[in-house]
């Protein structure tokens, strides 16, 4: 991607109505735009990240049985009424411009409306058990609408549902989502801690947390330093200092930012609903439910919160959008410099490495070096009047301060 080309430009100043971190590097980054209070459009840099992440998840996701399909985002009130939650103050209702009444949600989850479909297709034990998930928008009337991408009106969350015949079985599948969870964000570059957490307005059970730690977190966690068991602070009876009731270690209390969560959803749904199969034995058994959520706006947020300096993000590797950025310094005249920018950009780009190429002619290297800074690409590449002349290039990984040259003529050795 020639930079002259991207859509979106770097800004110098802070956007004067953010106060978090990941919202002013994402918006000054170019990486974001914020339409109003928790609504952002993403960015082609932006996009490039959530697709990243998005990927990751997929392959976990179908790596453990889940199948991916697509739910609408309006939801009608007859879905929500037969669980009581059409009255939760979370959704955006949604009526025509003729209609006095409100007969459709936008939707806020998608518990309903999955086991309203798994009713025409579940009928026998053989029927169980399977997965399904989508990556869709959201929408929560968020009185809080702050912190950037960390809590949002409008975002895009993964959503994994599972259909069991027995709490038995519902339990070893829960055990492998917690895996593939703890895999999901260990590729994104995030160390995420299994907190034992309330059910809100999903299920009157305790259910489970992935949080991460971050000084701007909103949620406290009681965490063992000694074997990471966690409990959030609003169900949890430990204090700061008390003894693990696990392996006794200490107890500390941390902020964290919740990156995901898993919801043992037991018989309320399929009951609500009577979704039942007939068992082995010929007995009519209501269906045992699980509901499993990631939040990719929030992963990238919490991704900058962790991974940031006074010039910008640094992007882990596996969701950075580009792992190389290609910067060519050189006078207007020195075609040279510029020829072999051209030539170093095509090499990678034709063995399929996502290269960002700084061919802008308008702007210093002083402009440049700081935008690569700001975007926080794993790899910067440079070549200069200077370089060439020793026919080399410099090469500086965002996350440290070491600068290198190496020979033009071993470039593809980097791929």
């Amino acid at each position: 991607m020639r930079q002259s080309k991207l859509f979106g430009q770097t800004l110098r100043e802070n956007p004067k109505d953010e106060t978090s971190v990941n919202a002013r590097l994402l918006e000054r980054g170019g990486f974001v735009y914020k339409n109003s209070a928790g609504v952002y459009s993403y960015l082609p840099l932006g996009w490039r990240v959530l697709g990243k992440i998005a990927g990751i998840i997929r392959k976990e996701m179908n790596a453990i049985g889940g199948q991916e399909m697509f739910m609408p985002a309006l939801v009608e009130k007859k879905y929500l009424d037969a669980t009581g939650r059409w009255d939760v103050p979370v959704g955006f209702e949604v009526k025509g411009k003729n209609e006095k009444t409100a007969d459709f949600v936008l939707g806020w989850t998608h518990e309903e409306v999955l086991t309203a479909i798994a009713k025409r297709y579940i009928s026998s034990y053989k029927d169980l058990p399977f997965g399904a998930y989508q990556i869709q928008t959201k929408f929560r009337n968020e009185p809080r609408a702050k912190s950037g991408l960390l809590r949002g009106r409008e975002f895009m969350m993964k959503d994994l549902y599972s259909f069991h015949s027995s709490e038995e079985d519902f339990k070893n599948y829960y055990a492998i989502v917690k895996e593939a969870y703890f895999k999901i964000f260990e590729q994104c570059g995030l160390k995420s801690f299994y907190t034992v957490a309330a059910g809100g307005n999903f299920t009157s059970s305790n259910t489970h947390e992935f949080q991460v730690l971050s000084q701007v977190g909103e949620d406290k966690i009681l965490l063992c330093l000694k074997c990471e068991y966690a409990e959030n602070k609003e169900i949890s009876k430990l204090g700061d200092g008390d003894k693990c009731p696990k392996c006794g270690g200490k107890i500390k209390i941390e902020n964290a930012i919740e990156v995901g969560n898993i919801f043992p959803l037991g018989e309320k749904y399929s009951s609500a609903f009577n979704l039942q199969f007939i068992d082995s034995r010929g007995k009519k058994e209501n269906v045992v439910m699980g509901s499993y959520g990631i939040g990719l706006g929030r992963v990238i947020g919490t991704a900058v919160e962790v991974y940031h300096d006074d010039q910008g993000i640094i992007w882990p590797k596996n969701i950075a959008p580009f792992q190389i950025h290609l910067i060519e310094l050189s006078a207007k005249d020195n075609l040279a410099v510029k020829k072999q920018a051209e030539k170093i950009y095509e090499i990678f780009a034709d063995k399929g490495v996502e290269i960002l190429y700084d061919d802008r002619a308008d702007k210093t290297a002083g402009e440049k070096f700081a935008d690569a800074d700001l975007i926080g690409i794993p790899l910067r590449i440079v070549i200069s009047a200077k370089t060439l002349e020793n026919n080399s290039i410099e090469l500086k990984k965002r996350n440290k301060k070491a600068v290198k040259l190496i020979k033009i003529s071993d470039v593809e050795s980097i791929i």
